[in-house]
């Protein structure tokens, strides 16, 4: 069985291939470009991605191909119905970066509640040694307790998330997509948007939830709102919300992914980079050493079960 890992760059060189090897031949790329997929999916069985986009026009030379696994819960890089109309099967991993996502979402929210740019700034840049004052309060932050945290998307990391907003006093709302029994108020998205203090979005990307966060709904929030987004750039309008934070419509901003990544000079985010009120981090949030660390396992797991016949992780057998 030949293996092919198209773009081992994103998952980091501070992890092991070496059960792989186990598997099969393996061949091992850094970085895939478009132009380059021919020739290296043309002998494989079985492709291993992050971030590649995999489709009628990528996969044309994969007359071998039988299993894709996806580096990721999310799949939207792969077109599924494709691949079942080939008798290709497609797995993902899911539940592997919870932990990880929702530290960075907490540490998003934390900053950017504290203003702690802008504090780390004053001392770094040599104002509070200059100033002769012992401390600085401005600009004024406030407490997380008894603000309202909204949840959009619930699944693992909302869920964790939630827990942790509720343990700092917060009032948690959840939007989601089926309203069952849970602990916290399930509210629509527009009642979350007028509501909320905090805002942290965990929503898979679908037809439904693209452009969610639009330039309406931005409109509706608190003008010192804070907007965390890890979950896909297209969900938000950016350009909506590159606006709201330059016209001080939006209290605080952070932002792990995006509709192209990485975003080029013209993408609207470039206008609020050195916005003190922003945080942008590189679509690290899933990347802890830990949560790839069970990423790659979780991945080997699939092509165990697939090779036995077995299940495991398959999107294309429920996602129609």
């Amino acid at each position: 069985m030949r293996i092919a890992i198209l773009d081992a760059g994103t998952l980091g060189d501070d992890v092991s291939l070496e059960d792989f090897y186990r598997l099969g031949e393996v061949s091992v790329y850094d970085k895939t470009a478009p132009e380059q997929m021919d020739l290296r999916v043309r002998d494989a069985d079985v492709l291993v991605l992050n971030k590649i986009r995999c489709n009628a026009d990528t996969l044309k030379c994969a007359k071998r191909l039988r299993l894709i696994c996806v580096a990721a819960t999310g799949y939207d890089n792969i077109d599924v119905a494709y691949c079942r109309s080939r008798g290709i099967a497609v797995c993902n991993v899911v539940g592997y970066s919870t932990e990880s996502v929702a530290q960075l979402t907490l540490s998003m929210v934390f900053s950017l509640a504290t203003n702690l740019k802008i504090f780390h700034a004053y001392v770094a840049d040599g104002s509070y040694t200059k100033s002769g004052a012992a401390n600085k309060v401005a600009p004024v932050f406030h407490e997380l307790s008894g603000k309202t945290w909204g949840i959009f998307g619930y699944g693992n990391i909302g869920k964790k998330v939630a827990r942790v907003a509720d343990a700092m006093g917060c009032r948690v709302v959840v939007c989601k997509r089926t309203k069952t029994d849970e602990k916290f108020p399930v509210v629509d998205l527009d009642t979350l948007c007028k509501e909320s203090d905090i805002i942290t979005i965990h929503t898979p990307l679908n037809e439904e939830t693209r452009g969610a966060i639009s330039r309406t709904r931005l409109a509706r929030m608190k003008k010192d709102a804070i907007l965390v987004n890890v979950a896909r750039g297209a969900v938000l309008d950016e350009a909506a919300v590159a606006d709201a934070i330059l016209d001080g419509n939006l209290g605080g901003f952070g932002c792990d992914v995006y509709t192209e990544e990485p975003f080029g000079e013209n993408h609207p985010y470039t206008a609020i980079l050195n916005h003190p009120s922003v945080i942008l981090t590189p679509h690290m949030a899933w990347g802890s050493h830990e949560a790839r660390t069970l990423c790659l396992a979780e991945i080997c797991m699939n092509i165990r079960a697939f090779l036995d016949g077995e299940t495991r992780n398959r999107v294309d057998l429920v996602c129609k």
